[in-house]
């Protein structure tokens, strides 16, 4: 009973994780119509940018509270640099292009970007570990758990709460929504559908690099990581629907608690068993559990 407590507990917190950073790829495709394979490298960018700021602040004896802003700066400050330079430098010369030529050429920035990350960070690994022990630890019965990994389910919940926020009851986010429903109609009506498309870019991005500058305190950071999250991340986005937030949620929560029981009970077949979900999700809805049938000008 308790393995699968624990197991329950474990895919909570996996798919909380993989939410903050899986709902940031949504917006993106939501508004863009790109499917961007940069995405992780956005993450683990983030993850640097976490560990270097939070290395100074540890490094001048301040107090371990403030390193949870550190990790909010570190994001923004690596989401809006990043998310600027790829939408305003690459992206807006192929607009209205091939969703192919756009995978492509998102995948060719994810290459670009792992070699600059390794230019910028070096190839050895960096450690931050010290908001993870800060924090102490939660008893649950005989199971034991960093108070850091709840803190970030509450990122989680609060990232998700804002952005359906945003959309659904602010003029803004009503505005977002037509240039995501229809851009053509959105520019007609006076909606500058570019700046928006800047916007969602930029979101998506600083989503992509708070997922990864909470993750930094957990683990050894190190090229390669965001190849890591990628399966994990268009697992979550394709089972739930491309474009869809709730999607993304329902998603999110499978991918963890499938991968989570996997672990615990069979870890032979954890990246499998992800697959599995995906392919029979797909079989029998196409489009994903929550995105409707796409229309397609011919």
């Amino acid at each position: 009973m308790n393995a699968f407590v624990g197991a329950i507990i474990d895919g909570i917190l996996y798919s909380a994780w993989l939410f903050i950073i899986a709902v940031g790829l949504t917006l993106i495709y939501g508004v863009m119509k790109i499917l961007n394979m940069a995405h992780g490298t956005f993450y683990a960018i983030g993850a640097y940018m976490s560990v270097t700021l939070l290395g100074w602040w540890f490094a001048q004896g301040l107090p371990p509270a403030g390193s949870i802003p550190v990790m909010i700066v570190a994001a923004l400050i690596a989401g809006t640099i990043v998310g600027l330079v790829i939408e305003r430098g690459v992206l807006r010369f192929f607009t209205g292009r091939d969703p192919i030529v756009l995978l492509l050429v998102t995948y060719a920035l994810f290459l670009i970007l792992e070699d600059v990350v390794k230019l910028i960070w070096g190839v050895d690994p960096w450690i931050a570990s010290d908001p993870v022990w800060a924090f102490g630890n939660v008893y649950l019965g005989p199971l034991v758990y960093p108070t850091y990994n709840l803190i970030i389910v509450v990122v989680a919940i609060v990232s998700g709460g804002f952005l359906t926020w945003f959309l659904q009851f602010t003029a803004k986010g009503k505005m977002l929504r037509a240039v995501i429903h229809d851009p053509e109609v959105s520019q007609a009506m006076g909606i500058n559908v570019s700046r928006w498309k800047v916007s969602a870019f930029v979101a998506g991005s600083i989503l992509a690099a708070l997922g990864g500058a909470f993750t930094a305190p957990t683990i050894s950071v190190a090229p390669g990581l965001g190849v890591e999250v990628v399966v994990m991340m268009f697992a979550a986005v394709v089972i739930g629907g491309l474009g869809s937030i709730p999607g993304t949620i329902v998603g999110a929560l499978i991918v963890g608690f499938v991968r989570s029981l996997a672990v615990h009970y069979w870890p032979e077949v954890e990246v499998f068993s992800i697959y599995a979900v995906m392919a029979i999700v797909l079989a029998m809805r196409p489009q994903g559990l929550f995105s409707g049938v796409e229309l397609r000008k011919i």
